[in-house]
């Protein structure tokens, strides 16, 4: 099911981009599918001055697939990530498990499919 609720991303300071609904710190979380649509318009929004966006996208194929379809540059950024109160992260995410190490470029993702999620952290 697709979040249908009215979502305003000024309520939040940074959008992250990740690509693993992974939780970083313990705490109360909130994980919603939404549209690509949906996606590609909250980081026109952070694009407007709105909010920062920060990419933890950890591999060129993916950031390269991300910057395509959601028309908004992604970086490359190994960095590590701790999910804050007020941090809204737009997950990207595949929808089949890949074999150990394996590493795909971008036509084989959207041969694979994938889907989005928004990952809230409430406390």
């Amino acid at each position: 099911m697709n979040y249908a609720g009215h979502f305003s991303i000024m309520n939040y300071s940074k959008l992250i981009l990740l690509n693993s609904s992974i939780l970083t710190e313990f705490g109360t979380y909130q994980y919603d599918r939404i549209s690509h649509a949906k996606a590609k318009e909250l980081l026109h929004e952070c694009k407007t001055g709105r909010c920062a966006v920060e990419s933890v996208i950890g591999h060129q194929p993916t950031a390269d697939l991300l910057s395509e379809i959601l028309d908004f540059p992604v970086s490359v950024s190994r960095s590590e990530f701790h999910q804050a109160v007020g941090d809204l992260a737009l997950v990207f995410r595949l929808k089949r498990r890949l074999q150990e190490f394996k590493v795909l470029n971008t036509e084989e993702m959207k041969n694979i499919g994938y889907e989005f999620g928004l990952l809230r952290r409430l406390s």
